[in-house]
């Protein structure tokens, strides 16, 4: 006879008894951030999944740009382009400067970049 769990493909993915290992779970206790963080971490990786945001990202990862710059390269609307940027800004994956007239992008640092090609790395394997 075919349990339940068996039927819905899941036999496989669940222990066949309940025992906790407090020791692991102490460990793994030890490595979990907090909840502020991980709220801020979760929002991060929310603004970060969005394709045109990655694109920005990517491109501002070699050099400072502008709005317009930006919506050159994306083949969006200016306005869009900004929208995408106030996202960012607010998160502060990427920070601005003003020279005249004109605002430029860039990564707010390093970190950003990195956490990308670490995406990147993972997708092409």
């Amino acid at each position: 006879m075919v349990s339940q769990r068996e039927k819905e493909g899941c036999a496989d993915e669940i222990c066949d008894i309940r025992a906790v290992d407090a020791d692991r779970v102490q460990r793994a206790k030890t490595i979990l951030p907090t909840e502020n963080e991980t709220g801020r971490l979760a929002e991060t990786f929310k603004i970060m999944g969005d394709p045109t945001r990655i694109k920005i990202l990517m491109a501002l990862s070699g050099e400072e740009l502008c709005v317009c710059d930006l919506s050159a390269l994306l083949g969006i609307s200016e306005s869009a382009t900004s929208h995408q940027l106030r996202l960012l800004r607010t998160l502060r994956l990427v920070r601005n400067r003003k020279e005249g007239k004109m605002v430029y992008y860039a990564l707010d640092d390093e970190h950003i970049f990195d956490l990308i090609q670490q995406g990147l790395i993972h997708v092409r394997e």
